[in-house]
């Protein structure tokens, strides 16, 4: 009884651990999750304050170790975009092929020369760090928001290297241990593992989406649940067939099923992406604890050496000649070059190996570990903390998303439509009526009929890759639960919604979800005045000298009714007025004007003084971008 409870605590501490640290990580904005798991594991292990033994667990910690990573290399593989990585396929080829070849060679020469390791461990060492980090990559290009091209090239590179580099280093691994150097047994071995694992691991992907697609009468959530037990159980089989070929499983399952155009695969992202989360939590805490800092110290300046020679000279020389003919810029692959940190798969081959070598009395194992480590360490924390800095500094974020994805066909979302159009953004309108999208498709707008406005029209939409979404039918409960959803499942750049402003009318804490062009907008109202043509389109540039005169006209226009502001163009971009937003000088507003004049003045004789002065003031309306009403 002491002994089961022993571990439960082992495993509690360590979740507990663990999602303390992503919680923090997640609070600062500025530090990769990962340094906190190594710091709190470390800080909780034998070298810290001695509450966490992982050795504990026996071999159980195998056991965690193997089904936290075939999840782990499965949700890799439902982020790879085939349509994307045609753009980089010969490069991305390249990095995985001779890339991985680059580093086992000089990362073994580094280790020996510099490191003083003998070339069997040196190779071993080499073969581990081949893999870079896909749960430390997404993260990081999340953060800093980097051009796509490189985006993709990396995370195709973090996701399909982790397969080659693990059965590479088993390879390895059984050389060392059975002796046998045979140069063509060790290529066929890799060879083997690999095309067993991708063809169980597509048939696997293919069976999955059949079940997304066919098996109706179970709910999301057990389909979830059907797909985790099915991903194991292909893990094992692999497994069970040629050791270490369940990775290449997992990852091609993923990639298969991610490119099946299965619906509500959303759902099964977010299932499988917090599993992802809490196993790599667990799994760094669990490793960090484990480690041995004497181990690290004991080193010397030539592993710190090797490490180095790893970070700038061997990946550039891997980025220049895999990308030779590639239409990367110079600033690309300057990028590329210095973004490769290791991440969970390295730490978890390099614990395993330590204890393979140990049982084998083979030396070597600790120090192995100790500098697997010490490179996780440092690619993690100089390229994790530097790498928006170098982005900024060479140019290559990626611009802001555009393109907008508009709920309800009416007067108005037409007339926003057609702006982000004439701008060449992509913009789709979603409706449940067929003759409002026949009225919008008569203005060349896309428009998908749904009778039930759900995840899936939102994907077929492609929000995924649009800068904002509107929803702006009649009614101000469906406007809002639909942009929740938007957050929840896609999460755009700006997500806007037209509803009450009166809390008691929606509740909400979700500050993502933000009210759309003015409180309380009679929406109804505004899109009668287009109907009957009662609106004049105009445009107000507001300048540093007048900003203060030109927002109080405004203003009191807003507030008497007879103003509507629409979008606001900013550095370039066109967006959607939202409430909250704050007007700058330089901003061009877009606005509708209840009423062209002279006549809407004669009509407001009874309104206010100021409101009589602000329509005197405002600049002439006019017709902007050929939007005509």
């Amino acid at each position: 009884m002491e002994a089961s409870f022993e571990i439960t605590l082992q495993m509690v501490l360590a979740v507990v651990a663990g999602i303390s640290a992503q919680v923090l990580a997640a609070y600062l904005k500025v530090v990769p999750g990962i340094v906190f798991l190594l710091l709190f594991g470390i800080l909780l292990g034998s070298d810290g304050i001695g509450l966490l033994h992982p050795h504990l667990l026996g071999t159980g910690l195998e056991v965690i170790v193997a089904l936290a990573t075939a999840i782990i290399l499965f949700e890799g593989g439902l982020n790879l975009d085939l349509r994307e990585l045609g753009k980089v396929s010969l490069s991305l080829q390249l990095l995985v092929t001779l890339g991985t070849l680059i580093t086992l060679l000089g990362g073994s020469m580094a280790a020996h020369w510099l490191g003083e390791f003998p070339w069997s461990i040196a190779f071993l060492y080499a073969s581990i760090v081949v893999v870079t980090g896909p749960t430390v990559v997404g993260p990081l290009l999340k953060q800093i928001n980097v051009d796509r091209q490189v985006a993709t090239l990396l995370e195709g590179e973090g996701v399909l290297i982790d397969p080659v580099g693990a059965i590479l280093a088993f390879v390895v691994l059984d050389t060392i241990l059975n002796g046998d150097t045979d140069p063509f047994a060790a290529i066929a071995g890799l060879t083997i593992r690999l095309g067993i694992g991708a063809a169980i691991g597509a048939a696997g992907g293919y069976l999955m989406s059949l079940i997304f697609k066919h098996a109706n009468f179970l709910s999301f959530e057990l389909k979830n649940l059907v797909v985790l037990a099915l991903l194991w159980g292909l893990f094992s089989l692999a497994q069970m067939i040629r050791t270490e070929s369940g990775v290449m499983t997992t990852v091609m399952a993923g990639a298969v099923f991610a490119n099946s155009s299965v619906p509500e695969e959303r759902l099964l992202r977010r299932f499988k992406g917090q599993l992802t989360i809490l196993g790599v939590s667990v799994l760094f805490i669990l490793l960090a604890a484990d480690l041995s800092i004497a181990s690290v110290f004991a080193l010397g300046w030539g592993s710190l050496g090797t490490v180095l020679v790893l970070m700038f000279v061997v990946r550039p020389i891997n980025i220049v000649l895999c990308t030779w003919n590639s239409d990367l810029n110079w600033r690309q692959k300057v990028f590329l070059s210095w973004v490769a940190p290791r991440g969970i798969v390295c730490a978890s081959i390099a614990s395993l190996f330590a204890i393979l070598l140990t049982q084998r009395g083979i030396n070597g194992g600790d120090a192995i570990k100790a500098l697997v480590f010490l490179t996780i360490i440092m690619t993690v924390v100089c390229q994790g903390l530097t790498a928006g800095l170098v982005a900024k500094w060479l140019s290559i974020t990626s611009k802001e998303a555009t393109g907008a994805v508009i709920i309800g066909c009416n007067p108005l979302s037409l007339l926003i439509a057609r702006f982000f159009q004439e701008r060449g953004e992509p913009v789709v309108l979603i409706d449940t009526d067929p003759e409002s999208c026949d009225r919008a498709e008569a203005q060349n707008l896309r428009c998908l009929v749904s009778s039930a406005l759900d995840t899936g029209v939102l994907e077929e939409a492609g929000l995924a890759s649009m800068g904002t979404f509107l929803a702006m039918t009649n009614n101000g409960e469906v406007n809002f639960v639909l942009a929740q959803r938007a957050v929840e499942e896609f999460n755009p750049p700006r997500v806007l919604a037209v509803f009450p402003r009166d809390p008691q009318a929606i509740k909400t804490n979700n500050h993502q979800v933000n009210q759309a062009f003015i409180p309380d907008l009679a929406i109804k109202t505004w899109n009668e005045y287009l109907k009957n043509g009662r609106v004049k389109l105009g445009t107000t540039t507001l300048n540093e000298s007048e900003f203060p005169l030109q927002q109080d006209r405004m203003q009191t226009l807003i507030a008497a009714g007879e103003l509507l502001p629409l979008l606001i163009e900013r550095d370039e971009y066109l967006q959607v007025i939202p409430v909250s937003h704050q007007w700058e000088a330089g901003d061009r507003i877009i606005y509708l004007l209840h009423d062209p004049r002279p006549n809407l003045l004669k009509r407001l004789s009874g309104v206010s003084q100021s409101t009589r002065l602000s329509l005197e003031k405002l600049p002439e309306v006019e017709t902007v971008y050929g939007a005509k009403l």
